[in-house]
C-alpha cells in the first residue's frame, strides 16, 4: 500500500507553488478563514440548491467533499450531475470507493462564485471539505494561516448568481 503522506504534501506544495509564481494584484477575492482546534481552517459557503455550509479547508485533499444528506437535497433540486465513480486513499490508509458530481454553484466567503465542481460524496453525515477540484477553479490561490485567509484569484462575482440573472431578465429595458 501506497504511503498516503507525501502526496498530501505534496498536492499542498504544489498549490502554494501556484501562488509564489503570481502578482498579488491578481489575488483580488480574500476570505476569512475561522480556525479551530487542531489547526483546521473552516470558511463560510453555499452551495446553491443547498444553502449555507461550513467548509473544511484542506489543500491536500484532490476533491472538494460532500455527504450524501447535502447530494440528496441537491439532486432534488437538480444541482448535481453524476459524473464517475473514484477509488481513493484516506488519510488513514484505508481505501474507499465513492461517486463524483459536479454541483453547479458553489459560493465561497461573500462574492467568490465557482461553477461545476467536483465533489467526491462521503457516506453518512461526514465532514465537508474544500479540496483541490474546487480551489483550481480559483487557483493560483494563498493559503495563509497567520492571519487565517484564503485569497483566490479566480471568481465569478455575486451578480451573477442565478436570481440576479432572472432578475434582470425580468427587469424593464
Amino acid at each position: 500500500m501506497r504511503p498516503i503522506l507525501p502526496l498530501l504534501f505534496l498536492s499542498a506544495l504544489g498549490a502554494a507553488g501556484a501562488a509564489a509564481d503570481s502578482r498579488p494584484e491578481e489575488f483580488g477575492f480574500p476570505i476569512v478563514m475561522q480556525e479551530k482546534s487542531a489547526a483546521t481552517f473552516y470558511v463560510a459557503s453555499e452551495i446553491d440548491g443547498y444553502g449555507s455550509v461550513e467548509l473544511m479547508v484542506d489543500t491536500g485533499s484532490g476533491y472538494m467533499t460532500i455527504n450524501e444528506e447535502t447530494l440528496a437535497v441537491l439532486q432534488r433540486r437538480g444541482t448535481a450531475r453524476y459524473v464517475k465513480q473514484l477509488r481513493g486513499v484516506l488519510a488513514d490508509g484505508s481505501e474507499l470507493t465513492v461517486p463524483v458530481y459536479t454541483i453547479a454553484r458553489l459560493r465561497l466567503g461573500g462574492e467568490c462564485w465557482l461553477e461545476d465542481v467536483e465533489a467526491a460524496v462521503f457516506p453518512g453525515a461526514a465532514r465537508q471539505i474544500l479540496g483541490l477540484s474546487a480551489l483550481r477553479r480559483a487557483a493560483p490561490f494563498i493559503f495563509s494561516v497567520d492571519p487565517p485567509a484564503l485569497t483566490l484569484s479566480r471568481c465569478g462575482v455575486a451578480d451573477q448568481t442565478p436570481a440576479a440573472i432572472a432578475g434582470a431578465a425580468q427587469e424593464p429595458g
